[in-house]
């Protein structure tokens, strides 16, 4: 009985001690869950492991599922250590709820307002409070096409202009080839109209019509014949495109057989972690012309409020591994984005993101996607018209003024 006795007591020191070493410990919810972006993730659990924290990895598939579970969590009770949102309004109700944490002290000491570009600061800074800890930059509608596929349909060069852009995909529709790769989904669709509302509107179209919500601009000539190529686009998709995966539609252009695809640089991770490499089995095209728009959105990791010292101690754990240099190199290089700061060096970088950085350091061209100007009630209005518009045969004219009532308040 004695020999028991000690042989519990020391099992319980043992497991004292290994919770001990444990570290602070992180339960984080994400939803990078495709291959190049578990790939990704996996670099910041690595490093928050062996700056001695415990990561504890609460995946889930879908942005809005996982955002979903994540606020149920916080009024729940039993909030995550922390959470993955994007640069956007996603989070604002939660802040002016007084459910996050702020994280003044290392914005401070990294010196964000210097280094982070207008758009994003514009989001994560609320009423001169840090709210998000951001790890990336995406740029939502870069064109991604296919090497072989161009070759194949006689393409000697990349398109500069929306009518170049149209010729293009009747090449590859002649080659017998799916013109553009798509998945139809709301949010890819959204996806395709900001990317003709930017390369056909311009900079200034853009900003009235998604920031400004302005309805003369949406009352438009110029914004009718944005919303008459959107769908002219259509004719170029395959039949099989309806409720597909945004990977899955990559899959088609790594395969070689579709030409194109617009999508965010997120798509990239997939190229890479199939083995290929930009510049020789895919090309990419940040816009369509020298001062096209730079549509920039990105990841971040928000930290519901908490008193306990030790989930505490977990957030400013994972909070100072998310902002070093080295993890958001390895992270960045393998999720198909770039690093937030304008500072970073991008020289390990590919091509396609050294394109990107150099990008993002001209103030003229980044601006934030739909999401960093409109509420997500606006956004999902404007989405809704257009996926109705993109599926049925609703009139041009009905589809602007439906996204002009969308946008009216």
């Amino acid at each position: 009985m004695y020999g028991t006795r000690r042989w519990l007591l020391g099992a319980s020191l043992c497991a004292f001690a290994a919770a001990a070493h444990a570290g602070p410990r992180a339960d984080v919810i994400h939803w990078w869950t495709s291959g190049g972006e578990s790939a990704a993730v996996k670099q910041v659990e690595q490093a928050y492991r062996a700056a001695g924290g415990t990561w504890v990895d609460t995946a889930i598939a879908g942005g809005d599922q996982a955002r979903a579970v994540t606020i149920n969590r916080i009024i729940g009770g039993n909030p995550p250590t922390a959470a993955q949102f994007n640069t956007s309004k996603q989070f604002l109700d939660i802040i002016e709820e007084d459910m996050l944490n702020p994280v003044d002290d290392i914005a401070r000491r990294d010196h964000w307002d210097q280094v982070l570009p207008a758009p994003i600061v514009d989001v994560i800074k609320v009423r001169g409070h840090w709210y998000a800890v951001p790890i990336n930059i995406h740029m939502q509608t870069w064109i991604w096409y296919s090497k072989a596929a161009f070759a194949k349909a006689g393409i000697g060069r990349e398109p500069a202009s929306m009518d170049e852009l149209f010729a293009d995909l009747d090449k590859l529709k002649a080659a017998g080839l799916i013109p553009l790769a798509h998945g139809g989904q709301a949010w890819q669709e959204i996806l395709l109209f900001s990317m003709v509302l930017s390369n056909l509107g311009g900079r200034d179209l853009y900003l009235k019509v998604i920031r400004d919500r302005d309805q003369a601009a949406i009352h438009s000539s110029a914004f009718r014949q944005v919303l008459v190529a959107f769908k002219r686009l259509q004719g170029y998709v395959d039949p099989a495109s309806p409720g597909r995966n945004w990977n899955d539609a990559t899959a088609l252009v790594i395969g070689g057989k579709a030409g194109m695809q617009i999508m965010g640089d997120w798509a990239k991770g997939e190229f890479i972690a199939a083995g290929q490499a930009p510049g020789r089995e895919f090309g990419c095209v940040p816009g369509l012309g020298r001062d096209s728009p730079y549509l920039i959105q990105g990841d971040v990791f928000v930290f519901p409020k908490t008193d306990d010292a030790a989930t505490l101690r977990a957030q400013k754990l994972l909070a100072s591994v998310v902002e070093k240099p080295a993890v958001q190199l390895a992270f960045n290089r393998l999720k198909g984005s770039i690093p937030v700061r304008l500072d970073a060096d991008d020289s390990q970088f590919d091509e396609c993101a050294r394109k990107g950085m150099a990008i993002l350091r001209d103030p003229r061209r980044p601006v934030g996607v739909a999401e960093v100007y409109l509420t997500p009630d606006q956004n999902g209005a404007l989405q809704d018209v257009l996926t109705a518009y993109w599926n049925t045969n609703m009139p041009v004219d009905r589809a602007q003024n439906s996204i002009a009532s969308a946008l009216r308040y």
